[in-house]
């Protein structure tokens, strides 16, 4: 083999080693570090589900972080009516709305995880975490609930259940006009409308009681 000939070749070899690095190189850049890809939960499947790497602004976070003890103490709420109502339809209402809430609890604080930020925690009644949102109750009117049955329970359940759905509506129109998710703002549409259903069927009930 003359030498012409292997310093071609070995010059071709080059071009190749070159050529493959240039593309390896490329691909790596298509999802740098940081980026959704790389972080936990990115591109999750189901429900509402804000990946970290979702645009997000403040008005989102303050939509989880005060909704999350607005729905926990609506579970609880409700939860007391097991045991308490005695009107069927009290009981199917409140079994409704737990099984709507929990959920809903459990996604808003993967997103505030997803996010880098602090999930609120502790008694959503009473304390500093009742600032700002509309239709919490009161301890006082969480022990007087408690304290209560039968019709009695029923009725303190729908009125005390009236103004509280009222109050997250309000916290989901605030999202609808500042938020930036797209996954928080469809479950604060989901909020208003749902919660606005049972809101005209807990009327009805306690019109009757």
């Amino acid at each position: 083999m003359s030498t012409r000939t292997i310093a071609r070749r070995a010059a071709l070899a080059g071009v190749t080693l070159t050529v493959a690095l240039a593309l390896a190189a490329c691909g790596g850049a298509d999802h740098p570090a940081g980026s959704g890809h790389d972080r936990p939960g990115a591109g999750a499947s189901g429900g509402p589900s804000a990946g970290p790497s979702a645009a997000f602004g403040d008005a989102d976070v303050m939509f989880a972080q005060m909704m999350i003890p607005h729905h926990q103490q609506a579970v609880r709420m409700s939860e007391l009516a097991d045991s308490r109502a005695r009107d069927p339809e009290v009981k199917r209402l409140a079994a409704q709305i737990k099984a709507a809430q929990a959920p809903e609890i459990a996604t808003m604080t993967g997103w505030l995880t997803a996010w880098g930020r602090p999930v609120p925690s502790g008694s959503p009644a009473g304390g500093h975490l009742d600032h700002g949102m509309p239709g919490m109750m009161s301890d006082a009117d969480m022990g007087k609930l408690a304290d209560a049955s039968g019709q009695e329970f029923d009725r303190q359940f729908l009125t005390l259940m009236i103004a509280h759905h009222e109050g997250a509506i309000t916290m989901a129109q605030e999202e609808l006009a500042g938020g930036v998710n797209a996954d928080a703002r469809a479950m604060a549409q989901q909020i208003v409308s749902t919660q606005q259903g049972e809101i005209d069927t807990m009327k009805t009930i306690l019109a009757r009681l």
